[in-house]
């Protein structure tokens, strides 16, 4: 028996040593223990995401791809797949398992492999959230008593809830939502069997178990998994054997885009990383929801790319990419081989010319295919020479291509055709005139190409965009849209330039004595500098400000009256809502709302109302001998009527709004508008011979509205060409033109009556910028309805003589009816004399106008 008591007393006193063993480690370790209460409130590390105002996903921005489940949305046989193979006894134990520990260091010594693990998912929890994973007995150690904590402070489902949204699984997925995505594109509601199996295998070696690139491994992981639900029950026979057999689908991928617009995303994160930073904002779990409507943005990217490829096939074809072969043609194999090299674009793709006939080409593309492209995908193919010079129009597919070349080509919704990169730039922005919510942006025709955006960072000369806010001046001033101005050349010139600066019209012609609308629709130089003067270069520099232009990009010289000043897309176009919304100038904002990842709303936008505040009932406070009766009243529950503030047409928004200031009157917004429609609409009576057009005249016969209104501009030498314009619920500016501000954008040239004569027209607002707003525009209010012409209070019409802005009694062709402020209407009636004179009319090329 003495052996029994010493035995006895052996394994107390090991028992002792190692009770106190741990009660050493745990205090030598107590003050490196992290305080896991933090577990009650972590937030898990989360990607941004920005939207489009309707929940299109645009782009996501973070090293982690992680999508945060509530416990109840995730599959039970998910769960029980990572229960079954990471801890059986999960539900049983308090943070560490004996009976799995024990079982563990069995395996090892029978077999002298590590087969089984000891960990827990709590330790696994501890580990992830606390620790490294170095592998000491120190950490360990600490690991033990940190998943007892957590044990003590959280229910199993938390831990396990903690656990599968936490564990890294590949591919930069964090948890089950990320990796249903990453390894089947799918929601966790939609995975399979096996698919779950494949997913609850990979915490054990995420890379080297990975379906993606080592399919064997993850089948026979996957089969472990499988295999260890069937032993506890959570599965039956015929379940295992129906998931073993299936093979292994699981293939990348990327985050699933909606929406590919990169340049307001860019911004939106540029936004979010300058206030919280970029580890804050990258891992916080933020969604941005834009102001961008999804289907604008698409129609503003098509308009655009389309009007940039327009403009570089009419200055010709800069030749093949490369040369694949000369003599002997490749194998189908190693064309294709080649042109995988090359990536799409823009709708763009490689492709190899196979063989040239008389007026068609075949060529294949990176997939096998053949393609033959017609005559009318190859005739545009003139060599290019300068941007002012082309050569000769190809008579042959041979005269442009030849077998073994490698080229681009595109589908122009129509038939293939041939293409290249285009070199020239572009911008695109739209507004809602109301509130200024930017509704679609495209600062370029290639993000990948260049991230520079055009519409917020490029100051360009505004050429003639610049006019309707010189003829705003005037009209404040006292002019109307009758006054005659004299279009006849400036001889006087401006001594601030420094140089004798006598402006000249394109083309150089000049009519006498013209109405102001016919000035501004037709663009006519000359007039808007004499409007300038008129209104005066400080008033007319203080009416620029008011629209939102910066003071110090405005010179202070008459250069001013024809868009000498050097602006963003952006400013224009917001400055082109003013007459759009009734003289108004909002706060452009891209930013609708940021919230968590749980839905929470961190930041709403507080846009500024193009309208007057809504009527409130305001106490009576006038020294009428009621007054005290009526406050009285008022403060009780019986109603009394208000005061109105205003009329109640105009009247919006809430308490809480922001109103924009009303930088014009609305009369003057109208009349503005009214002579840009005539850009578009021109005016008089062809069927008598008095019909004019406006600059923008192709614009009435693509969009085919009313409500829409408008203005070209061009700067000198065609470096810049713009199109701005609006409906009462759209604004809209396109400028296209080079980076390099030293190119010009040149001249196109074509041989008329056969080879005699060339004809060569420059580039201009409504050449080059004019039909991207026009397809745009067509498409944006394409099924919505044409809203109406809404004369304001303060405008009177009176029909006036065509030739002197003078009232007439006439109400033949030589006549119309214009709108004037109230008491500024024409007061003198044409004479006889006057009557009798030739009326002034202009029927200019419109390619010509700036």
């Amino acid at each position: 028996m003495k052996w029994f008591k010493r035995l006895l007393i052996a394994f107390f006193s090991l028992g002792l040593l190692g009770i106190g063993a741990i009660i050493a480690a745990y205090f030598y370790v107590l003050p490196d223990l992290p305080d896991v209460t933090t577990l009650k409130t972590v937030k898990l590390q989360t990607p941004l995401r920005i939207y489009s105002s309707d929940g299109k996903l645009i782009s996501q921005f973070g090293e982690k791809r992680r999508i945060p489940l509530k416990l109840e949305e995730i599959p039970k046989p998910l769960l029980q797949a990572f229960i079954a193979t990471e801890d059986a006894r999960f539900y049983e134990h308090r943070g560490i398992d004996p009976i799995g520990i024990l079982r563990a260091a069995s395996v090892m010594l029978t077999t002298g492999q590590k087969k089984q693990g000891a960990s827990t998912i709590t330790m696994q929890v501890a580990r992830n959230f606390f620790l490294t994973r170095d592998k000491t007995i120190i950490r360990k150690v600490k690991e033990i008593f940190i998943s007892i904590h957590i044990e003590q402070l959280l229910t199993k489902d938390e831990i396990l809830e903690l656990y599968v949204n936490r564990i890294y699984l590949g591919q930069r997925a964090y948890g089950v939502g990320a990796a249903a995505q990453v390894y089947y594109g799918k929601e966790v509601s939609e995975l399979t069997l096996p698919e779950m199996a494949v997913i609850a295998g990979l915490p054990k070696a995420p890379s080297t178990l990975n379906p993606i690139t080592s399919k064997t491994r993850a089948m026979a992981r996957r089969n472990v998994v499988l295999m260890r639900m069937n032993e506890v029950g959570y599965i039956n026979n015929a379940e295992y054997q129906a998931a073993v057999a299936s093979p292994i689908t699981a293939k990348y991928h990327g985050a699933v885009i909606d929406l590919y617009a990169p340049y307001i995303s860019e911004m939106a994160r540029d936004y979010l990383v300058a206030k919280l930073g970029e580890e804050e904002a990258y891992t916080g779990g933020y969604d941005i929801y834009t102001t961008v409507d999804s289907k604008l943005q698409l129609d503003a990217q098509k308009a655009l790319r389309n009007n940039v490829y327009s403009y570089d096939e009419r200055h010709g074809y800069r030749g093949r990419v490369k040369e694949l072969w000369t003599k002997t043609a490749l194998e189908p194999e190693e064309i294709t081989a080649k042109l995988k090299q090359t990536g799409a674009f823009q709708g763009m793709f490689p492709a190899a010319v196979l063989s040239v006939n008389e007026q068609t080409a075949t060529v294949m593309n990176a997939k096998g295919e053949t393609i033959e492209l017609p005559w009318d995908g190859i005739k545009w193919a003139r060599k290019f020479i300068t941007n002012k010079r082309q050569g000769k129009a190809p008579k042959l597919a041979s005269d442009v291509l030849k077998p073994g070349e490698q080229i681009w080509i595109r589908n122009n919704g129509n038939f293939w055709q041939l293409s290249q990169v285009p070199l020239v730039a572009s911008a695109l922005v739209s507004l809602d005139p109301h509130d200024g919510a930017i509704r679609n942006l495209v600062g370029g025709f290639s993000f990948y190409t260049s991230q520079y955006n055009r519409v917020t960072q490029a100051k360009r000369q505004l050429g003639s965009n610049i006019k309707p806010f010189i003829y705003s001046a005037a009209l404040e001033k006292g002019y109307t849209l009758a006054t005659l101005i004299n279009n006849a050349p400036i001889n006087k010139p401006d001594t601030r330039q420094g140089t004798a600066w006598r402006p000249k019209n394109s083309p150089d012609v000049y009519g006498g004595p013209t109405r102001l609308r016919v000035g501004l629709a037709q663009s006519i130089n000359v007039m808007s500098v004499r409007a300038m003067r008129y209104a005066g270069l400080d008033a007319t520099i203080a009416e620029l400000v008011k629209f939102g232009f910066d003071p110090a990009d405005l010179p202070r010289n008459e250069s001013i009256a024809l868009g000498s000043p050097s602006v963003t897309p952006l400013q224009v176009v917001t400055a082109f809502s003013v007459f759009a919304n009734g003289g108004y100038l909002v706060e452009p904002y891209f930013i609708e709302r940021v919230e968590t990842a749980n839905g929470d709303i961190v930041e709403q936008a507080n846009p500024t109302l193009a309208c007057k505040p809504a009527v409130t009932e305001q106490p009576v406070t006038n020294d009428d001998p009621f007054a005290a009766m009526a406050n009285e009243l008022q403060a009780s529950t019986t109603t009394v009527e208000s005061l109105p503030v205003i009329d109640e047409a105009h009247q919006c928004g809430d308490e809480n709004s922001r109103y924009a200031p009303q930088i014009i009157s609305e009369q003057t917004a109208f009349l503005i508008t009214e002579a840009l429609k005539s850009v578009i609409w021109g005016g008089g009576d062809w069927s008598k011979g008095t019909g004019w057009n406006g600059t923008a005249w192709r614009a009435a016969r693509v969009v085919k509205r009313r409500d829409i209104a408008g203005k070209t501009g061009t700067t000198n030498e065609s470096r810049d060409t713009w199109f701005s314009g609006f409906n009462p619920k759209l604004a809209t500016t396109v400028w296209v033109g080079f980076d390099d501000h030293s190119q010009e954008l040149g001249r196109t040239s074509w041989n008329a009556n056969g080879a005699k004569d060339q004809i060569s027209l420059a580039e201009a607002g409504a050449k080059t910028a004019g039909p991207g707003w026009n397809e745009f525009m067509k498409d944006a209010l394409a099924g919505t309805p044409e809203v109406p012409t809404s004369v304001p209070e303060g405008i009177v019409s009176a029909r006036i003589d065509l030739a002197t802005g003078k009232l007439t009694r006439k109400t033949d062709y030589t006549s119309k009816f214009e709108y004037f402020i109230a008491g500024t209407e024409p007061t003198e009636y044409v004479t006889e004399q006057e009557d009798n004179s030739d009326i002034f009319i202009d029927e200019p090329e419109d390619d010509l106008f700036q």
